[in-house]
């Protein structure tokens, strides 16, 4: 693996390598060295909480250097391309992680870049979120396969990387989305050719009934904004409550890549409950990526 631009990248030894090792940095939070005298570029055209601090961390506890930028820091702002700019990092830096719009920027970054490139989300997939949501419900349930996650709500970037790491870990997942609001069915048919049982259906019950972990987002995405208030009306009926959660399987755990909108897709006494585990989640995030780093850079 050179890059992690999908989690399509991955195959099902490299996903358990790399949630083995996750586990083992979790457990273990001390200073590391693997990356010293490495730098990894972290370049952010969208806004970020979790995913630009958990990059940073993980490279600094790596031993590493982080260096955090902007597109409007960079000439990416006044109109410079990808590709001139993943060629001169790649004189500067060890490995480049980009958060942007388009999956096609990543793509061209990383083909001409000659260090890895990794996508820290796009519009069509958000892979580490994944890796981290995985990391989660193997801790819970101690395995991954034949799990049944259920995604109640957008068809979005998050719900194509569970779809396709649910295949690679063989895994059941089911999308409950809105009329419209489907995932892309090339993504659920990539899923499915990689090992998923796939079920996409327009009732949330029905996704979510007898499933081991329910998971939900927000119903309106960086960029969507203006859809807001008419995505509020037509998600209303997915929104995670308790009700909804009475059936899933008992002692079912509930997930949310965060930031939510409490209130929204999920209610604070579910979000807040004993089912939640977004905390875990967050934190995962870190151990995830630094596995990801170590396995990118030589370091696993």
């Amino acid at each position: 693996m050179e890059d992690l631009l999908s989690v399509a990248d991955l195959d099902p030894d490299a996903l358990r390598r790399l949630l083995d090792l996750a586990d083992e940095l979790r457990s273990d939070r001390r200073q590391r060295h693997e990356l010293t005298g490495r730098t990894v570029a972290l370049i952010f055209e969208k806004p970020s909480t979790r995913t630009r601090v958990s990059f940073q961390v993980a490279v600094a506890e790596l031993g590493g250097h982080p260096l955090p930028l902007s597109a409007q820091e960079l000439q990416l702002g006044r109109g410079e391309t990808l590709a001139d700019t993943g060629v001169v990092l790649s004189r500067y830096v060890h490995a480049i992680v980009l958060r942007t719009f388009g999956q096609d920027r990543l793509e061209q970054l990383a083909a001409a870049a000659a260090v890895p490139v990794v996508n820290a989300l796009s519009d069509s997939e958000h892979p580490c979120q994944a890796l981290a949501d995985l990391q989660t419900v193997r801790t819970e349930c101690g395995t991954l396969e034949g799990v049944t996650l259920a995604y109640v709500g957008d068809g979005n970037n998050v719900a194509h990387s569970l779809l396709l790491a649910g295949g690679l870990a063989r895994m059941q997942v089911r999308i409950g989305h809105p009329s419209g609001y489907a995932p892309d069915t090339h993504v659920v048919e990539q899923a499915r050719a990689l090992g998923a049982t796939v079920v996409v259906t327009e009732d949330a019950r029905a996704a979510v009934q007898g499933a081991d972990a329910v998971y939900t987002d927000v119903w309106a995405s960086m960029g969507q904004e203006a859809e807001a208030e008419q995505r509020r009306r037509t998600f209303a009926p997915y929104r995670v409550d308790a009700t909804l959660m009475r059936a899933a399987a008992p002692g079912a755990i509930f997930l949310h890549c965060l930031p939510a909108h409490r209130g929204e897709e999920v209610t604070d006494e579910v979000l807040d409950g004993p089912a939640s585990r977004v905390l875990d989640q967050a934190e995962n995030r870190l151990h995830v990526q630094k596995a990801l780093l170590l396995t990118l850079l030589g370091g696993a």
